[in-house]
């Protein structure tokens, strides 16, 4: 691995607070010195970018930092952005997944930012976006090499002993599979405007191909390389996996089909590689089929027919998708961003039929 810069300079770091998204300090800072005494003074406040849920802030004391995650403005927080679920899972999945950021405190007091919070430790090292940071290379074996890294840390996560971790009780757990489909079917339909697909034929597929067999363990359902956080020393090495709030008791290959709408190869088409969001595409990075072999063996799981895990990935992602875009549409949001969403939910569920029509 060839390194141009100091090493620093490869850590991933905060930015500039978004104009309206200010945290305030009043109430917040003393209350944070009553629950962790040796933070001492007011912090430097910068927030993380990327990201459409929940905010990320980086508070930096004299010789520490730590991560202040709150639900965004104009949210009911017990709902959508349920940050007293999202601490206790993480402070009860620490013990046992040690690639799980410390919880050091939590509120639920309106009266301190405006929402419930929590504060937590910083996992300082390379954050995988879109690029790798400048001044990293990777060789095609490093590349490789962190691949198998990533799937061992998401095998790993699929078979902890979630009750053991007293998680028994964050989901319904059983019927996992049928309520997801159910669920994308119903929010892509609330959500859809006269520019998308009605996407019948995928939902019709979806309905009709749900898998007998249904494996219940903790998913994280969002395990991207970008929400992985690096070894600055030796950047194939995982130390923390970020952004728990989506994690619940799933089926572990519908995580897998989710992971997977996101690994974009090198030579996949044009529309694909301009929404890359992670460095998949890196020469030596598996391709999604080496991915998914390499994670079924890990498992101990027979080879199958992985089209509708593949398939609901993709939809789900679409529904995600045209959820933004309906709030762009209704003018509920004026970021230029979201304008042009709707082309790439067509090209979603055109992948979605390209995969229906595979014969395995």
């Amino acid at each position: 691995m060839e390194i141009n810069k100091a090493s620093d300079t490869k850590i991933d770091r905060a930015g500039d607070v978004r104009p309206g998204e200010e945290l305030s300090l009043e109430r917040l800072s003393p209350w944070i010195q009553s629950k962790l005494p040796s933070l001492v003074g007011r912090p430097e406040v910068t927030q993380y970018s990327g990201g459409a849920s929940n905010w990320t802030y980086c508070l930096s004391y004299s010789g520490r930092e730590v991560i202040l995650r709150r639900a965004p403005a104009g949210t009911k927080a017990k709902g959508a952005h349920d940050m007293g679920r999202e601490y206790s899972l993480q402070r009860a999945l620490k013990p046992v997944f040690d690639y799980v950021p410390e919880m050091l405190a939590y509120s639920d007091d309106d009266a301190l930012i405006g929402t419930e919070f929590y504060v937590m430790e910083k996992i300082s090292g390379v954050i995988p976006r879109t690029n790798m940071p400048k001044g990293l290379e990777f060789s095609e074996e490093q590349a490789r090499e962190l691949c198998q890294n990533a799937v061992d840390v998401l095998v790993g996560l699929h078979k902890v002993d979630y009750q053991e971790a007293g998680l028994e009780n964050i989901a319904k757990g059983q019927g996992y599979v049928e309520r997801q489909i159910e669920g994308w079917i119903h929010r892509y339909s609330k959500a859809k405007t006269w520019n998308v697909p009605s996407a019948k034929k995928v939902m019709n597929w979806l309905s009709e191909n749900i898998p007998e067999r249904e494996i219940i363990c903790l998913t994280h359902n969002d395990f991207r390389l970008d929400n992985l956080v690096l070894d600055s020393n030796d950047p194939t090495k995982i130390i923390g996996v970020l952004d728990w709030e989506l994690a619940t008791l799933g089926d572990p290959l519908m995580d897998l089909g989710n992971s997977l709408a996101y690994w974009i190869e090198s030579n996949d088409d044009r529309v694909a590689r301009g929404i890359r969001r992670q460095p998949s595409h890196l020469p030596g990075m598996m391709t999604r089929a080496e991915l998914t072999k390499y994670y079924l063996d890990s498992m101990g799981f027979d080879h199958q027919d992985m089209r509708f895990y593949e398939i609901y990935g993709l939809f789900r992602l679409a529904g995600i998708v045209q959820q933004i875009y309906y709030r762009y549409h209704h003018q509920q949001t004026r970021n230029p961003a979201f304008k042009n969403l709707w082309f790439f939910v067509h090209y979603l569920l055109y992948r979605c039929k390209k995969i229906i029509n595979r014969t395995s």
